[in-house]
């Protein structure tokens, strides 16, 4: 990595530029597309300002972000849904500074804030499960799958206009340990 990301919680005034990086991330809406980019499944927004605002005022949500020299360089939505388990989403990296291990930094410092701060013992996240390069990622983060698949919101374009019928979403959890924390 070649700076050290500061962390901090996302304000909502912020709200924008986190839907910026969002969608930029996995759309490919800027000039430069990351491995991360689902631009081949899905078109349209990710997210929008307003739908990330109102991420940011529930209770039990938070959006974590790497400041890296200055500027927002990638977040991930933390929300506590049980006593036992957070769920992680909205997880983005730019894509200039994607492969420098910043994601992986972050996934382990959201791990270790919601298992200290909530007591949570799982962390659980839902991808399309056609993306398996991202699959392969999480896999060797140690997330597996619960069996678990949930439908994709097919006809609601706030979440993208899809390109494909057979979008789905897998659910994947870890058990967090002492390790990376």
């Amino acid at each position: 990595m070649s700076a050290v990301p500061e962390w901090v919680f996302s304000r909502v005034d912020e709200a924008a530029e986190i839907a910026a990086l969002v969608n930029d991330a996995y759309r490919a809406t800027g000039q430069i597309k990351g491995w991360t980019s689902e631009g081949h499944l899905l078109g349209g927004q990710r997210i929008d300002a307003d739908m990330l605002a109102d991420i940011l005022v529930r209770d039990g949500s938070r959006v974590l972000l790497a400041r890296v020299e200055g500027q927002l360089g990638a977040c991930i939505h933390l929300e506590r849904v049980s006593s036992t388990v957070a769920a992680f989403g909205l997880f983005a990296v730019r894509p200039a500074i994607q492969g420098q291990g910043i994601g992986r930094s972050l996934v382990t410092y959201a791990e270790c804030w919601a298992k200290a701060h909530w007591g949570v013992q799982q962390a659980e996240i839902t991808v399309i499960d056609l993306r398996r390069d991202l699959v392969a990622w999480y896999l060797r983060m140690g997330y597996r799958f619960t069996g678990e698949r949930k439908a994709f919101p097919y006809g609601d374009a706030r979440f993208g206009i899809p390109k494909r019928s057979d979008l789905a979403l897998a659910v994947m959890r870890k058990t967090l340990g002492s390790s990376g924390c």
